[in-house]
């Protein structure tokens, strides 16, 4: 279970809530597995630029065809800001009909919990 480590930004402010983001991303095709590590470095250097980012994570199943970003954000405005921007929302375009159904948890997070541990994350994203 190969695991990026947690790449952290900006330093969490322990009393403060931040906004924590599990997604899942299932790829239906083996073929598709090149394309997904293109589009994670070219994400990643966006991640890089992104303001209100405290850090992420992520979790690569390739065998199994599953994905897992986990990232932790100062608020909904940047998770938003970041998701609509360019590479994120034309990589979501070009794997459209490529992905199984996708799925995302959000939820609170206190700075001193940051940050999140991956066992208790894919708890709150299991079906």
């Amino acid at each position: 279970m190969p695991v990026k480590p947690w790449v952290t930004y900006r330093r969490a402010e322990p009393n403060r809530d931040y906004v924590a983001l599990l997604s899942e991303l299932p790829v239906k095709r083996f073929r598709t597995l090149p394309e997904i590590l293109l589009y994670t470095w070219r994400i990643g250097a966006q991640l890089r630029r992104s303001s209100g980012l405290i850090g992420y994570s992520l979790l690569a199943r390739p065998l199994q065809k599953k994905f897992w970003t986990l990232s932790v954000w100062e608020d909904n405005a940047a998770l938003m800001k970041f998701v609509t921007q360019s590479p994120h929302s034309d990589v979501m375009t070009a794997l459209k009909g490529k992905m199984e159904e996708t799925r995302f948890v959000q939820w609170k997070l206190l700075g001193s919990e940051y940050p999140p541990g991956w066992r208790d994350a894919l708890k709150r994203g299991a079906p």
